[in-house]
């Protein structure tokens, strides 16, 4: 996904990606695994486990697969998935009808925006807030295709819709977290394991790229006392 602003890229079709991006599009492919990530959703279910019921969201949640993973480890929670491709939302919904899934909405978005504050328990951005294509070109710099400000502006609100204590989990991204303003509401609670992050290249607040280790922290929870700072 991609926020309103992002400069278009000229792309060539390839499988599971657009041959044009969508407005608000910035992750162009679509193409997805189930339950790819289960560390990181078994991480989220045991921090979670004393809260009943739940509020989860799923943001870029492309055709479902995220969602449908994420209800076999919270299998009582409320799940919202979003994502900016009506394509998409609509295999969603087509999919949660013919398996009788309950408890599971889908809309088409490309921002948190409509989101009621203070609303979820989790948000869940994986593989959504990047673009292979910078790492497999070599790019040096993100934009004009991605810039941190935007980054910003999409965690920033995604901290605007979380309860206080609840969890960001943040995986495969262009930028970092903890150079975001916002990051300050936040304690970083999981780093994930070398062989467990993509090898996506990540960006500074200049939009510069970052040499060094990669930035491992995936799993942040929203201090309490974050809850009155202005939205």
């Amino acid at each position: 996904m991609r926020l309103p602003g992002w400069g278009f890229l000229k792309q060539v079709a390839r499988p599971g990606r657009r041959a044009e991006p969508i407005s608000g599009q910035f992750q162009t492919y679509s193409h997805t695994l189930p339950d790819r990530y289960p560390w990181l959703f078994q991480f989220a279910a045991a921090q979670l486990e004393a809260h009943s019921p739940l509020n989860l969201l799923s943001f870029g949640c492309s055709r479902g697969d995220e969602v449908f993973a994420l209800r076999s480890h919270f299998p009582t929670a409320q799940i919202k998935g979003i994502d900016v491709d009506p394509e998409n939302i609509a295999q969603c919904e087509q999919r949660s009808r013919q398996q009788g899934a309950a408890g599971m909405r889908f809309s088409t978005a490309a921002t948190t925006a409509a989101e009621p504050a203070s609303s979820y328990d989790a948000i869940f951005c994986v593989a959504v807030l990047c673009l292979g294509d910078l790492t497999t070109s070599g790019a040096q710099h993100s934009d004009p295709h991605l810039h941190f400000v935007d980054f910003e502006a999409v965690v920033t609100d995604f901290a605007r819709c979380l309860k206080p204590s609840g969890l960001l989990l943040l995986h495969t991204t262009n930028f970092r977290f903890s150079d975001t303003s916002v990051a300050k509401d936040f304690d970083t609670l999981l780093e994930a394991d070398p062989e467990q992050m993509a090898p996506d290249v990540q960006f500074d607040r200049d939009n510069r790229v970052l040499p060094g280790p990669r930035y491992r922290a995936v799993a942040f929870r929203k201090r309490a006392a974050a809850a009155s700072a202005p939205a």
